[in-house]
């Protein structure tokens, strides 16, 4: 099996199966007689551009990559629950473990007025391009909460 036949059994995984780990859809893909190494299963997801969100009932899944990049998207902001803005930085504040799960939802944004992420476990300082992007995504942000 190659690569792009492989992306693709995991992309039908993740459409049809709320999974949250990667033992998960690896076992998935063994039901499928497709053997893969955690290595390779971790570089394909990331390749993919999968990313986790929320259930309803609170447990984490993996997901596909389908949000706008020209606002701060709705499922990043699902995570957030306090929004600070210092000159061209935000810090955000999240629930006990899942800054680095938002820092993987805006990286994977690839937004060009973000330059980068930094993650504790509850605390994610985002630096963007310039004041006015940072007052901007504070702005829908704070729409959203």
């Amino acid at each position: 099996m190659n690569k792009i036949q492989r992306h693709a059994a995991i992309k039908r995984i993740i459409t049809h199966h709320q999974v949250g780990t990667q033992e998960e859809i690896k076992t998935l893909l063994e039901h499928q007689d497709i053997f893969v190494t955690q290595a390779t299963l971790s570089r394909d997801l990331r390749e993919i551009g999968l990313i986790k969100l929320r259930s309803d009932k609170g447990k984490l899944y993996y997901s596909l990559n389908e949000m706008n990049a020209k606002h701060f998207s709705k499922r990043a902001s699902d995570f957030v629950n306090k929004v600070s803005k210092v000159q061209f930085m935000l810090v955000l504040s999240t629930n006990l473990g899942e800054a680095d799960v938002l820092a993987n939802i805006i990286d994977q944004e690839d937004r060009g007025d973000i330059l980068g992420t930094v993650a504790g476990a509850d605390t994610l300082l985002v630096i963007c391009q310039n004041e006015e992007t940072a007052e901007a995504i504070y702005q829908d942000i704070s729409a959203q909460l």
